[in-house]
């Protein structure tokens, strides 16, 4: 009741007053002067308050209790190339809070001095822009490190002596393989330094099948409550994925006709120019399904397909997204020989230079039959997508690096416009994810002229976010996910069950590939992957966008 009374209190006038009192304090003192407890700010989240769509989310002016940031492998590749990179950005941007510090955990030696000379080298080798001095200073100023072997629970007493558990909440970011989970959560728990407010961040792989993903949730679930549970899927955090959203409920051109009666098919595309890169060890245990469709590609689809939340609320989000994966159709045994390919690379050209085959990278077994290429026709059984049918295709090594949805509209009934088209071409809405962000929609137009003959042609409404918002700051994935964790915000983020859920159906698939043993389909590094690829939407008497 604090809380809500708390919100009700504090008008929107009243705020006004309130930063007039000492406008150049820090919220928290102007919080004290009022005589009002500022954690009832931080606990927004837990009751009911959005900022999914508000502006204030990511607005410098508005107050957020400060964290305790503490990366655990904070010397290793994600931390390095992602986490150091986002949180500078965030800071250039005024967007963490004064009091928030930064605790930077891994087992090498080493001191403050050094951690912070390894965070500037980071971002010399990977931020791809000049770092502004000033910024870098403010920065560099929040970052401490401690040496702590993670197997060794009595070594997390040292977090401690650096974390206020008071004045700020501790964020624990887990930057490290699974299987060290376990172990943190022990540590973190025997060492005392969690409280309700402490929160976790883990990222993918959450496991590698459903019993594994069990496994680990339940080691995290021992020690963190759910909703203190923040599961990243870095794709949830860009632009063009949340404005599926504001696209599908915003607008009634789209909200009346996203379902069987209007869309043909949909595509969902995740192809990648990267190959293994020095990941040989984990992706040849993991392989395509697993590394990209398994989370990216599901959680993509869940935003297309879902029904309109009640609300932007965390919970109602995840419960239409859960309801959209247990109707995916079961592939198995018997049908997977039709619904599925894989596809393993092998040596090619990209971009004009010679690139090495799956099996002719760095440590590769010669004898692996993982898969570096996988596509899957979906079906969901529900009211809305009756009889649409959904083709995700996602490989490494692909011509380009593209992640787009492709929404293929019905064609008309009957055509009068046939000395331009013989069969008239459907109507596509395209949305570009990455790595040039907007939105598309093909539609057919007169050709300008006085001939009295009425001809058309494909044109194109182009709605590119840095184009039409190009004096808006768009941030990527991991800037968004990283600061809605530290200010307790787990609309973007997965919940328990629809991890497990995904893997349900994953699984399944797994399953028939093992029982088939067939090996993957080869495709030449540079191009879009194998041919079954193409035969797989061609036999329904489609293609594939690249193809179209």
């Amino acid at each position: 009741m604090r809380i809500n009374a708390f919100r009700y209190f504090l008008s929107p006038n009243t705020q006004r007053s309130a930063k007039a009192v000492h406008p150049e304090l820090h919220p928290e003192t102007n919080s004290a002067i009022m005589g009002v407890s500022f954690l009832s700010i931080n606990c927004r989240a837990d009751t009911g308050y959005n900022y999914l769509f508000n502006n204030a989310s990511m607005n410098e002016q508005t107050a957020f209790k400060p964290c305790d940031l503490v990366i655990f492998g904070a010397l290793g590749d994600l931390s390095r190339r992602k986490l150091l990179i986002s949180l500078y950005r965030l800071e250039k941007a005024s967007l963490i809070e004064v009091d928030t510090r930064i605790i930077g955990i891994d087992q090498h030696e080493g001191d403050n001095a050094g951690f912070v000379e390894i965070i500037r080298k980071s971002l010399q080798e990977f931020l791809n822009e000049t770092i502004d001095e000033q910024i870098w200073a403010r920065y560099a100023a929040r970052f401490s490190y401690l040496q702590i072997d993670l197997t060794q629970l009595d070594q997390y007493q040292l977090l401690n002596n650096v974390v206020d558990g008071q004045s700020r909440v501790m964020v624990n970011y887990f930057a490290v393989a699974p299987f060290l989970f376990t172990n943190i959560c022990q540590g973190l728990a025997q060492c005392g330094v969690l409280n309700e407010e402490s929160r976790m961040v883990m990222e993918k792989p959450i496991g590698h099948d459903l019993k594994s993903s069990k496994e680990i949730n339940d080691a995290v679930a021992a020690v963190f409550s759910e909703k203190q549970v923040y599961r990243i899927d870095h794709y949830l955090g860009k632009e063009t994925v949340l404005n599926l959203l504001a696209l599908r409920f915003a607008n009634s051109i789209f909200t009346t006709n996203w379902n069987h009666n209007t869309i043909d098919h949909i595509q969902i595309t995740v192809a990648e120019e990267v190959g293994i890169e020095g990941r040989w060890d984990y992706f040849d245990k993991t392989g395509q399904l697993r590394d990209m469709l398994q989370n990216h590609l599901l959680q993509i689809l869940t935003f297309v397909a879902m029904e309109p939340p009640v609300n932007l609320e965390a919970q109602s989000i995840h419960n239409e997204k859960i309801k959209v994966l247990s109707a995916l159709r079961p592939i198995t045994r018997e049908n997977v020989a039709q619904k599925t390919v894989r596809g393993l690379y092998t040596a090619g050209e990209l971009k004009g230079k010679p690139v090495p085959g799956y099996l002719e990278e760095d440590g590769a077994n010669t004898d692996s039959t993982t898969e570096s290429f996988v596509a899957v026709k979906v079906a969901i059984d529900n009211w809305r997508w009756a009889g649409v049918p959904f083709y995700l295709r996602t490989g490494k090594r692909m011509k380009y690096k593209r992640t787009e949805i492709v929404v293929n509209f019905k064609q008309l009934p009957h055509n009068i416009f046939k000395e331009s088209f013989q069969d008239l071409p459907s109507n596509k809405l395209i949305i570009h994810l990455q790595p040039n962000e907007g939105v598309e929609i093909q539609i057919l137009n007169k050709i300008p002229g006085i001939d009295e003959n009425i001809k058309l042609q494909k044109t194109k409404l182009d709605l590119s976010f840095f184009e039409t918002f190009k004096n808006s700051k768009i941030f990527g994935g991991y800037e968004k996910l990283v600061l809605e964790a530290m200010r307790g915000n787990p609309t973007l983020f997965l919940s328990r069950e629809e991890i497990e859920q995904a893997w349900t159906w994953i699984d399944s698939i797994q399953d028939a590939w093992a029982h088939i043993d067939a090996a993957p389909q080869l495709y030449a590094a540079g191009t879009w992957g194998p041919e079954a690829a193409n035969e797989l939407i061609a036999r329904d008497e489609r293609a594939w966008e690249d193809e179209a």
